[in-house]
């Protein structure tokens, strides 16, 4: 079980780290730049995947790791932009919540049947994330960051879509996890290099703390599965409603986040969403 607690710490932890970065002189930019060799080093050195055995399989899938490689970076820097403006219990909830739309394109697009207890947590879900966003007309709306939870939720959303229809092949999950990370790292070191970036030391320091975060995540979450294979669908609920759950602590808590009733209502739908979903699985 404690592989599954220091999954659900160092996720919450990369939302920390976003939070503070502005305050610490850390561009966001660069340090999910300098995250990804560190998760792909971190990955390659831990998982040791088998790209010379599998490097006909990556060329035939080139299209989706190119589009992760582009979107992976893009909805990172996305989501230091929602914590930022958002706050940390409504960007991890927003992060959390976008597992229901490789539900919806199962349904809608792949021509796949619902169940009844399915349906019940995709319409909980776009309730949650619409009470997530509201915010009452007195107070000062800010349109940023109603648009970042957006852009968290579909980003995160279409990640899982594509890393979904990699993971039909198993036994290339791995491998295809440290490809898509060297390509996640080639686009926006790319990208900076073309805006002329100008490197700083507490930028790349925060970014190598990112990279560990990110990949303890990832590596602490599979062990978990490891540890629990007869019950992986209690280690995918048991993630979700924990990061969701310590994120609000954290934001509310520590961080004095402002969340008003509707929003309050919106995380505790998030967390009824994910256990209908637990129980339909």
């Amino acid at each position: 079980m404690y592989y599954l607690i220091l999954s659900i710490v160092c996720s919450v932890a990369v939302s920390i780290l976003l939070k503070i970065s502005k305050k610490q002189g850390i561009s966001i930019k660069q340090a999910v730049a300098v995250n990804y060799p560190v998760a792909a080093i971190s990955a390659f050195v831990l998982f040791k995947p088998n790209f010379s055995g599998n490097f006909n399989v990556l060329l035939s899938e080139w299209q989706i790791l190119l589009l992760l490689g582009i979107l992976l970076p893009s909805v990172f820097i996305i989501m230091g932009e929602c914590v930022n403006r958002a706050g940390i219990a409504k960007s991890d909830a927003a992060q959390r919540l976008s597992l229901f739309l490789p539900i919806l394109a199962a349904f809608l697009i792949f021509g796949e049947t619902l169940s009844v207890g399915k349906i019940l947590a995709v319409i909980l879900a776009i309730v949650s994330l619409s009470a997530l966003v509201y915010k009452p007309k007195s107070k000062t709306s800010s349109k940023g960051a109603i648009w970042t939870l957006f852009g968290v939720w579909l980003g995160y959303g279409i990640i899982d879509i594509l890393f979904k229809q990699l993971s039909k092949n198993a036994a290339m999950t791995v491998t295809n996890l440290c490809a898509v990370f060297v390509l996640s790292a080639v686009v926006i070191f790319f990208y900076l290099i073309i805006r002329k970036t100008k490197w700083t030391l507490a930028s790349i320091i925060g970014g190598v703390l990112l990279g560990c975060l990110n990949f303890g995540n990832i590596y602490f979450y599979f062990r978990a599965h490891q540890a629990y294979n007869n019950n992986p669908t209690l280690i995918f609920a048991a993630m979700n409603l924990g990061v969701i759950s310590l994120g609000t602590i954290m934001g509310t808590a520590v961080f004095k986040e402002k969340i008003n009733a509707v929003n309050i209502i919106g995380i505790l739908l998030a967390i009824t969403a994910i256990i209908c979903l637990f129980y339909t699985m």
